[in-house]
């Protein structure tokens, strides 16, 4: 049962827009890059776990907190008897292990996933004990790229490869299990301790005048969109999206990127340029804001 979901983080979504907009360095799209393939890589092992018939209740995407140190979840998963934490990674290529260490090949030395989990595992413990609860965790790094390859695995490490992965979920629903008030309890404790906001996200400076203004495809971010009819159509992918959809969609971005800018019928206009009728769009707006204020005046919310 899945009983906390997973979503997209705001740092995620903010340079996913930012790289359409504007000019990222080279080191910013590389970290944008690396988020985007590690919540893809979740959403992968979210399509497994979705699939658990075994009583369970499983919670991803969780930012704790234990004596003033945060550390973060990608999925947990809580049994009658065992809490199965994950460490998932979405790596992809050769890869080998060698005195505790993790490298690309030929050799390059990467953060060792083996040493976040311990960490991560060692403050859930504590947290679980100030709380009250005594479940013991068994923890894993799940390597769930199909790509990905591993020389010289360590025997003795709690590592799952991607051909363990199936055998390791079939293993999981197997598992017996009956969850009772008392796990709910705990669940319902993590995630009233989860931190929706992380402190450590990294974003470039920008500004409204600099970023590139009009509606990108959903689909497949291109900027070579025309109205016609009631349709936003893209002329590279053909994608088709609803102009009120595609408005709402913008005015979700400017509120993302610019949380203090009222939202007015001039702004959404400029900002998505090609839909010319400031009357629709003000259509548009009427039907999902409250109006405040009057004419020159007025915004929504």
């Amino acid at each position: 049962m899945i009983y906390k979901s997973r979503t997209e983080a705001i740092e995620l979504l903010i340079l996913k827009s930012l790289n359409n907009r504007m000019d990222l360095s080279e080191k910013e799209k590389q970290h944008y890059v690396s988020l985007k393939k590690g919540y893809e890589g979740e959403l992968l092992f979210d399509t497994l776990t979705e699939k658990l018939q075994c009583d369970c209740l499983i919670l991803n995407d969780l930012l704790l907190k234990n004596n003033s140190t945060l550390f973060q979840i990608d999925s947990l998963i809580i049994t009658s008897d065992t809490i199965f934490l994950y460490e998932v990674k979405n790596y992809e290529g050769d890869y080998f292990y060698e005195t505790d260490k993790l490298y690309i090949k030929p050799k390059t030395e990467i953060s060792n996933p083996l040493t976040q989990l311990s960490r991560c595992e060692s403050l859930l413990r504590q947290l679980l004990l100030n709380q009250g609860f005594t479940l013991p965790i068994d923890a894993s790094v799940i390597f769930i790229n199909p790509e990905f390859t591993l020389y010289q695995a360590p025997l003795n490490k709690p590592i799952i490869l991607p051909t363990q992965v199936n055998r390791h979920m079939n293993k999981l629903n197997l598992h017996p299990s009956r969850i009772t008030s008392k796990h709910k309890m705990l669940a319902d404790k993590l995630v009233n301790l989860h931190n929706p906001v992380s402190p450590y996200n990294t974003l470039p400076s920008f500004d409204y005048c600099q970023l590139r203004k009009g509606v990108f495809c959903e689909i497949c971010n291109s900027f070579s969109i025309s109205v016609e009819g009631q349709k936003c159509v893209c002329k590279d992918c053909w994608h088709e999206e609803a102009i009120a959809e595609a408005v709402m969609r913008n005015v979700r971005e400017i509120k993302l990127l610019f949380p203090d800018r009222r939202i007015t019928t001039g702004v959404v206009h400029e900002w998505c340029q090609v839909v010319d009728s400031k009357k629709r769009i003000k259509r548009i707006l009427e039907r999902h804001f409250k109006i405040v204020g009057v004419r020159q005046w007025a915004y929504y919310v």
